[in-house]
């Protein structure tokens, strides 16, 4: 069976979309054989705030067939420029969803993290041949704490053990 990320990285790829892996889907390659470790309902793709990246990462997720939205609202077409500018000048999270219930968030803010750090310090994963640009487990833990979402504090709460042999293993 095909990781969900699978086509979706690959396109990202194929149009040299800058984006990291982050929040749960991240911490889990970071386990045993990247096995999933911890449950989530989405995975999210950190981004620059670059709306010409921004155009590339939804042209790449019309590849993978995946359909998009601003909020709970279809992204219309034209997607070009100018709603990518808006897009970023407001920091709009783009959700792309597709079958068996995936769901992708594109986000241009890492509560805590610049982009262009997170990308300097990235690790890169392969999944099915595909290369993954992944934020560092240390990234994707302090930015979960810094964002006091209750969710978030539950999440960590309750993996509290299993990210510290994690953490330790990294270094």
């Amino acid at each position: 069976m095909t990781h969900p990320l699978v086509p979706l990285a690959r396109a990202l790829g194929q149009r040299s979309v800058r984006y990291v892996l982050i929040g749960v889907s991240g911490a889990n390659l970071y386990g045993p054989s990247g096995q999933a470790v911890f449950t989530t309902e989405d995975l999210d793709l950190f981004m620059p705030p670059d709306p010409a990246n921004l155009e590339q990462a939804w042209a790449a997720c019309d590849e993978a067939q995946l359909e998009l939205w601003l909020t709970d609202e279809p992204l219309e077409r034209p997607r070009d420029r100018w709603l990518a500018e808006q897009s970023v000048r407001r920091h709009a999270l783009t959700r792309a969803t597709g079958p068996d219930d995936l769901l992708v968030d594109l986000t241009l803010v890492m509560k805590g993290f610049e982009f262009e750090t997170v990308w300097a310090e990235r690790r890169t994963f392969m999944i099915e041949g595909v290369s993954v640009p992944t934020a560092r487990l240390l990234h994707i833990v302090t930015s979960k704490q810094a964002a006091g979402r209750q969710k978030d504090q539950l999440f960590l709460a309750t993996h509290k053990d299993a990210l510290e042999q994690l953490l330790k293993k990294q270094g």
